[in-house]
């Protein structure tokens, strides 16, 4: 049970996680077909490649 002087702890770096999945989440139910396109998840979390650089596909 959690004390009750309100001593609770945030992980800001987990709550961004849990944030950019819940973005996968919505993108993923509002697209076309059976998957997000790697440019489309690059798009939800706002990632850019370097044009010089292939992007992977997780194989």
């Amino acid at each position: 049970m959690a004390p009750v002087g309100g001593t609770a702890v945030q992980d800001h770096v987990a709550l961004d996680e849990i944030e950019l999945c819940g973005e996968l989440m919505i993108a993923a139910s509002a697209a076309h077909g059976e998957r997000l396109s790697l440019e489309s998840i690059d798009e939800v979390l706002k990632v850019a490649h370097d044009p010089g650089t292939p992007a992977t596909t997780g194989a």
